[in-house]
């Protein structure tokens, strides 16, 4: 039970954090960029399965084998990077004007937010007892 509500913490932070950046922060800058490519309304069946996956991965391949915080962190950034880098450079190779900016902002945004995301599950996960204080 401790896992599931450390999951669900974990991912609410996540979602949290990213809609902040995508809805409020990046809204206009990500609209310049690609806004020709956006669609109406967002597919939020994609965008939870997208979340479901990338929390599962934050906290299997990130918090749970750190051994402190800064470990989660440092994980978490470079988890970041390895996924938003996948994303971005992927399509940067692809599509025909997929822009630099965006490829730089992203994956630094994929960088802050799974080191953000993973020293905050880290602490939930010591607050649940899951990891010893």
């Amino acid at each position: 039970m401790k896992t599931i509500f450390h999951f669900l913490a974990t991912l609410v932070v996540y979602i949290g954090l990213d809609l902040l950046f995508l809805g409020i922060l990046a809204k206009d800058f990500t609209r310049r960029q690609v806004g020709f490519l956006m669609a109406e309304k967002p597919d939020w069946a994609a965008a939870g399965l997208f979340y479901l996956i990338f929390a599962v991965g934050l906290l299997y391949f990130c918090v749970y084998p750190a051994h402190s915080a800064a470990r989660a962190a440092f994980n978490g950034a470079f988890f970041g990077l390895v996924a938003y880098a996948t994303y971005e450079l992927v399509n940067k190779a692809l599509l025909a004007r997929w822009p630099v900016a965006l490829v730089v902002v992203d994956i630094a945004w994929g960088m802050v937010a799974g080191a953000a995301v993973c020293w905050a599950s880290y602490h939930i996960g010591r607050l649940l007892g899951i990891f010893p204080t």
